[in-house]
């Protein structure tokens, strides 16, 4: 990839508390792992949940005094589009892949890294509010009746990105619609909302894939940075929290990156 514009990654969810910033986490640290030199954009100066994950690893690590993968990140406030991306110019060069973690909420800069995604990762937990953000249902027969003006947006970026694919050497934008949670979900609900988002994904196009399940490790691991992939410095893991790390490696396989998908399985179960 050495020879080519490093790929971009944008976790975007205009919906809190979907487990987008410990998705984009544990995502960067594994393509960390895997020898990539990954560049992260934190664009949440409020929480700056990515930014503080990797800042608490980085005292763990001095702690410690080990090495343990990692991404550059760096909390992006108060810029327009343009300086954003002269930043991504700056500190991405020579990476392998940008990851953005966007907020919350409608956001300029949120939308403007979800359009110029090579890969857009949108988290949801499995419920119809979440759904809402990308379809609206009816109310008793749960069908998509409507896009929403998210979908709408990334549906057209993405025929604007397939437009100038050829004439800039762009790849295809890849937009994932990640499931987080799935096992809090009531089971005939679980079945109406997998209904409901295979129709949508076959209007607008986006792949469907299992995501991080709700786990206390999560919340647990913050405070030092450390992720599931860390073997040797979590101590003894108990068989839900293996069962956690096959999720991940699953996650990560299932996103296709450039130069990783491949070789995900073989490597990283050693």
């Amino acid at each position: 990839m050495s020879n080519q514009k490093p790929c971009r990654i944008t976790f975007a969810n205009e919906k809190g508390g979907t487990g987008k910033s410990t998705t984009a986490v544990h995502v960067a640290v594994a393509l960390a792992a895997r020898g990539k030199k990954v560049v992260a954009f934190d664009l949440d100066a409020r929480q700056r949940t990515m930014h503080r994950y990797f800042e608490n690893r980085a005292e763990t690590a001095a702690k410690r005094q080990i090495d343990l993968p990692t991404a550059l990140c760096e909390v992006v406030d108060g810029v327009s589009p343009e300086e954003l991306e002269a930043r991504v110019e700056e500190l991405g060069s020579g990476a392998d892949f940008v990851v953005f973690d966007t907020p919350g909420r409608d956001d300029p800069l949120a939308r403007h890294v979800a359009q110029e995604a090579d890969t857009l990762v949108t988290p949801m937990n499995d419920s119809f509010v979440d759904f809402d953000l990308i379809g609206q249902v009816e109310g008793e027969t749960f069908k998509v009746k409507k896009l929403s003006f998210y979908a709408e947006l990334i549906w057209e970026a993405r025929l604007k990105r397939s437009r100038a694919t050829i004439e800039q050497n762009r790849r295809e934008m890849d937009w994932i619609v990640v499931r987080n949670r799935t096992g809090h979900t009531e089971a005939r609900n679980m079945a109406r909302i997998e209904k409901a988002l295979t129709e949508l994904s076959r209007r607008v196009g986006f792949r469907v894939t299992k995501g991080l399940s709700e786990r206390v490790i999560y919340r647990e691991l913050f405070p030092s940075g450390l992720t599931l992939l860390d073997k040797g410095q979590l101590g003894e893991l108990g068989t839900s929290h293996l069962v956690a790390r096959q999720e991940l490696r699953q996650l990560v396989a299932s996103l296709h990156l450039p130069g990783v998908a491949a070789a995900t399985s073989a490597a990283e179960a050693a």
